[in-house]
């Protein structure tokens, strides 16, 4: 079973989390990362962050990477939000 946990953060504390599961393992692991990123992001009311060069190398080192405010076109009311892979 995949598993991708969305952390909020401001201040240094978490605000709100929640894990996202996906068993369909007919979609690609790139797939199955961006459609969980697209439900924590629908649970949390937010508009989909950009994955940019940085948040893609940091993705890729420790399957976590964070969206800061540069990562979305809106303004955000938190310090950032995280993703990380906890099961595959």
């Amino acid at each position: 079973m995949f598993r991708l946990w969305g952390k909020i953060f401001k201040d240094n504390r978490m605000v709100r989390d929640t894990v996202i599961e996906n068993g369909d393992y007919s979609m690609s692991r790139t797939e199955m990362i961006f459609a969980a990123l697209e439900d924590i992001c629908y649970e949390f009311d937010l508009g989909k962050p950009i994955w940019l060069d940085a948040t893609i190398q940091d993705f890729k080192r420790h399957d976590k990477a964070r969206f800061t405010k540069d990562n979305f076109i809106e303004t955000i009311e938190f310090d950032y939000l995280e993703i990380q892979v906890i099961e595959e």
